[in-house]
C-alpha cells in the first residue's frame, strides 16, 4: 500500500505535535502519526502501544483515525480510554508497553488538538519529531495487521493515586480541575481522602465552560478562589486541561506559583532523601534555588521543557522537578513523569500528616521576591536563536555573570533577568525578579537596553507576584 502524508509546517514542534483542528490538524494527520510512530515502534523491535484520549470535542475522531494508522502498521494497540495525559503514562508504563501517545490539545483553546508521545519509558520529542514528519512525507513506512484491545486503567490509576497519600487531618479542600481530561479521575478519587472536599467544573466538557483550562493565568483560578472563601478551605488546586499541571491556592486565595509549590514539596521529599539533588527551570525564583540549598539538597538550575526536565531527571537520578509552568514530576515513590493529580495528592498529604501545618503561615515564611509576568513577544524563529547569541556575546565581553543552560539568565544587582527563546513558538520569553521594586526597575533597564541592541523592544507589563 503506498503512503505519504505532510503535515502542515506550524504541527510538529519541540514537545509534541498540535494544532487546530480543520485549520492546521486534521484526522488525516492523526492517522500519519500512527503509521509512522508504529513504524518506529516495529522497527526497535517493539509490538505494543497504549493509546489514550482528552475531552476534547475532536478528541473521538482523532483517536480513531491514530488507531487505524497504529493497526495498519502491525501494532498491538491498548486502549485506556479517556483521561488525563499523566493516566496514559502510567498505563504505558505500568503495562510495560513499547510506546504510548496521547491524543491531547493540553490546555490552549477548544479548537486546538495534538499528541503527546513516549517511546519506551522516554518522552518521544525534538529530533525524534522532525524524524516522523520526514518518514512520513518520504512514505517510509511498514504495513502490517495490527490488533485492538479496550483496557480501562482508571481504576488501576487511581488506586496508585491514593497509595501515596498519607495523613488523617480532615482538611478543607476546593478542586477545579476546569472541566479537563482530570475531572472524572478527581471526582472519583476524593470520597476516598479524609475531610470536606468540593469540585468545581467536575465534569469534562471540551467546550470549557467556566474558564479556559490553564492554572498559571489568575483570571483561571478566579472561581476556585471565591470558592475557597466561601467554603473556608485550607487550600484550593486547579488542573490544566490534560491534568499534567497543577495550580494551587492558600485559604486566603493567595496563589503559589510552580517555585513556591516547589519549596513546600522540596522541603518534604528533602527529609527522605537528604543532600539529593531538585531540579528546576531556569524561570524559576532565586528564592528556590537557595531555599533547596538551604534545606540541604542540591539545587540545579535546567532547560525549560517537560521531556528535557523528565531527561535530566533520569541523569541526575534527582527525586523531584518542577517547572514554573507547573509540571511537577516526582521520582522518589512515583513514575517521574509530571502528574498534577498525584502532586496535589502529595502536597495533601504534607498538610493532613502534621496536624500543626499552615499553609498560611508557610507561604508567609517564604522569601518574598518581586517578578515580573513571563514576558513573551514575538520574535521570528529563524531570529530568535541569533538574539540570544548576540546578547550572550555582548554580555560575555562586559563580564556580566550569567547562566546559558537556556537563553541567559544574568544575575544582576538584588536579582536577575533572563531572556530565551521560546522552543514551540515564534517569540522570546524574558522575565526579572528582584528583592526592591527600584532593583527590579535596574534590571528591567538591563534587559531594555540589551533588546534595544539586538533592533528589539521589551513589551510593557505590570509588576506579577
Amino acid at each position: 500500500m503506498s503512503f505519504s502524508h505532510t503535515f502542515h509546517t506550524s504541527v510538529l514542534r519541540e514537545y509534541d505535535i498540535r494544532g487546530i483542528v480543520g485549520e492546521t490538524l486534521s484526522a488525516a494527520d492523526a492517522m500519519a502519526v500512527g503509521r509512522v510512530f508504529g513504524t518506529l515502534i516495529k522497527r526497535q523491535g517493539g509490538t505494543r502501544v497504549c493509546v489514550g484520549y482528552d475531552g476534547r470535542l475532536s478528541s473521538p475522531e482523532m483517536e480513531a483515525a491514530l488507531v487505524k494508522g497504529l493497526v495498519a502498521s502491525g501494532i498491538s494497540v491498548e486502549r485506556t480510554g479517556r483521561g488525563p495525559t499523566p493516566m496514559l503514562y502510567f498505563a504505558a508504563t505500568e503495562r510495560k508497553a513499547d510506546g504510548g501517545i496521547m491524543v491531547t490539545g493540553s490546555h490552549n483553546p477548544p479548537t486546538h488538538n495534538g499528541f503527546k508521545m513516549m517511546m519506551g519509558r522516554k518522552p518521544f520529542f525534538g529530533e525524534d519529531i522532525k524524524k516522523l514528519g520526514a518518514m512520513a512525507a518520504a512514505g517510509d513506512v511498514d504495513d502490517g495487521a495490527g490488533s485492538v484491545t479496550d483496557v480501562p486503567v482508571i481504576e488501576d490509576y487511581i488506586k496508585r493515586l491514593l497509595k501515596d497519600f498519607a495523613g488523617d487531618r480532615k482538611l478543607s479542600v476546593v478542586w477545579d480541575p476546569g472541566n479537563g481530561a482530570g475531572a472524572e479521575v478527581v471526582t472519583r478519587l476524593v470520597p476516598s481522602l479524609p475531610g470536606h472536599h468540593v469540585v468545581l467544573n467536575g465534569t469534562i466538557d471540551g467546550t470549557f465552560p467556566a474558564h479556559h483550562p490553564d492554572p498559571t493565568v489568575p483570571k483561571n483560578l478566579e472561581q476556585l478562589i471565591a470558592e475557597v472563601a466561601k467554603q473556608k478551605a485550607h487550600v484550593g488546586f486547579a488542573l490544566d486541561g490534560d491534568a499534567d499541571r497543577i495550580g494551587v491556592v492558600d485559604g486566603k486565595g493567595r496563589i503559589l506559583w510552580g517555585d513556591q509549590i516547589m519549596q513546600i514539596l522540596a522541603e518534604d521529599v528533602l527529609k527522605s532523601h537528604p543532600g539529593a539533588p531538585i531540579i528546576a527551570d531556569v524561570k524559576a525564583s532565586q528564592a528556590l534555588f537557595d531555599e533547596v540549598k538551604r534545606m540541604g539538597g542540591q539545587p540545579i538550575m535546567w532547560k525549560t521543557g517537560h521531556s528535557l526536565i523528565k531527561n535530566k531527571m533520569a541523569e541526575t537520578k534527582a527525586p523531584l522537578a518542577g517547572e514554573m509552568s507547573g509540571h511537577i514530576f516526582f521520582a522518589d515513590t512515583y513514575y517521574g513523569f509530571d502528574d498534577a493529580i498525584y502532586a496535589c495528592i502529595r502536597f495533601l498529604s504534607i498538610m493532613a500528616r502534621d496536624p500543626g501545618f499552615d499553609l498560611l503561615a508557610r507561604y508567609d515564611r517564604m522569601p518574598k521576591m518581586i517578578n515580573t509576568p513571563e514576558l513573551r513577544f514575538p520574535c521570528a524563529d529563524d531570529r530568535k536563536f541569533a538574539v540570544i547569541d548576540e546578547v550572550k556575546a555582548r554580555l560575555a565581553k562586559s563580564g556580566a555573570q550569567l547562566s546559558d543552560t537556556d537563553g541567559v539568565r544574568v544575575t544582576g544587582k538584588g536579582g536577575w533577568w533572563l531572556l530565551r527563546a521560546s522552543n514551540t513558538q515564534a517569540v522570546l520569553v524574558a522575565r526579572a525578579e528582584a528583592d526592591t521594586d527600584a532593583n527590579l526597575e535596574g534590571l528591567k533597564h538591563e534587559l531594555a537596553a540589551q533588546l534595544q541592541a539586538s533592533g528589539l523592544e521589551l513589551p510593557t507589563e505590570s509588576v506579577g507576584h
